[in-house]
């Protein structure tokens, strides 16, 4: 079961183990269910699961707000249509966090500056950027180095729209709109991923399958599981480095 399905079934069974006690004993008692009351039992209880299957301690904290929170946001009487909306934004922004549990992350200057130094450093002519986001590597880079070939996938159309528009005039970028899976890597000398925890370890085989030797992958702040880095560069003030030669 994926992740986003997993927590779902935590919260529906808090839900449903609290409501199947909740609906008879207020019902024989013939009174009104209280829902503020009814909410916060909920969140303890999913809590509680969510403790048992050793979640990690935002999921615990996301399970016992949740329905409290949803009560909280009935009792405004919102139009349903704002909730539409703002889903769909998100949407188009993190789809990559619904998909794939990779959130939207922005490398800062101190990394972009290291990034600089290290393609310098392995004369690399082929740069790739697997979850691109706005363009903030890959524009800047491309216009350090328009001597060298830059491409970027993204696969949050908001994100992507905007990185485009951003990078106009650039003959040496490519940012392209695709999933990272699909997303070839043989030809590139310097692989960059800025991504999360959770697909480093399938990244890597994909890396160690498609990339050439000699080749570069690097990896922002999250290292692969089980697999010592060549290199490790420390960058002031951000995530490290993690470097694996292929």
């Amino acid at each position: 079961m994926s992740t986003p399905l997993r927590q779902l079934a935590l919260q529906g069974a808090a839900v449903i183990l609290v409501l199947s006690l909740a609906w008879p004993y207020f019902g024989w008692r013939a009174e009104a269910m209280p829902w503020l009351e009814t909410s916060l039992v909920i969140g303890a209880v999913a809590l509680a699961f969510a403790t048992l299957m050793r979640q990690p301690w935002w999921w615990r904290l996301i399970h016992a707000a949740f329905m409290p929170l949803a009560w909280a946001t009935a009792q405004l009487a919102i139009d349903p249509g704002w909730f539409l909306l703002a889903f769909i934004l998100l949407l188009l922004v993190y789809r990559g966090a619904l998909s794939g549990q990779i959130p939207l992350y922005l490398s800062n200057r101190q990394t972009l500056a290291a990034l600089d130094q290290l393609i310098a450093r392995e004369d690399a002519g082929r740069i790739l950027d697997l979850g691109a986001g706005l363009g903030s590597v890959l524009i800047p880079l491309a216009d350090a180095w328009p001597e060298r070939q830059f491409t970027g996938a993204e696969n949050a159309p908001a994100s992507w729209l905007l990185s485009r528009l951003l990078g106009i005039g650039r003959p040496n970028l490519d940012l392209r709109w695709g999933d990272l899976w699909q997303t070839p890597l043989a030809g590139q000398d310097l692989v960059y991923a800025f991504l999360s925890p959770a697909p480093m370890e399938q990244l890597w085989q994909k890396a160690r399958a498609e990339m050439r030797p000699g080749s570069l992958f690097v990896s922002n702040d999250f290292p692969v599981p089980g697999v010592a880095p060549s290199e490790r560069i420390e960058v002031p003030d951000a995530p490290p480095l993690y470097c694996y030669r292929i």
